[in-house]
């Protein structure tokens, strides 16, 4: 998918219908932090690359909300990626794809690039 430009509806045809679609707020917007819309990228990229389907990843984002709930999560939403993040670290360690010191490792990666970028410039991860 190259189009940025795509709005829900059309990037749950191109995923085949089956694709959870992520939540909006009030106003519309989907992605409240940039990290959120990496999140939600990465999740495409893997199922495109055929390393889940969309009932698995459906059951994965589910299991981790149920047990959010579970230890006192309050359900209003403001959670939502943090879910679908701790889902994705979960949908690859069962799926052998990482490690959770490589999933450690790239986690502060990210901080540090983040922390070394100027506002309003791209984030670039060196590895």
């Amino acid at each position: 998918m190259q189009n940025t430009h795509l709005t829900l509806e059309e990037i749950a045809q191109h995923c085949g219908g089956q694709m959870p679609l992520p939540v909006q707020d009030v106003n519309g917007a989907v992605f409240s932090e940039p990290w959120q819309a990496h999140a939600f990228a990465m999740t495409l990229q893997l199922h495109e690359k055929g390393l889940f389907t969309w009932p698995e990843w459906a059951a994965a984002l589910t299991a981790e909300i149920r047990s959010a709930q579970v230890a006192g999560d309050t359900d209003t939403g403001a959670t939502y990626y943090a879910h679908w993040l701790n889902a994705l670290e979960s949908m690859v360690l069962a799926k052998q794809l990482g490690t959770a010191d490589q999933i450690h490792e790239l986690e502060h990666a990210w901080e540090d690039a983040a922390a070394r970028t100027p506002h309003g410039q791209p984030i670039v991860l060196e590895l």
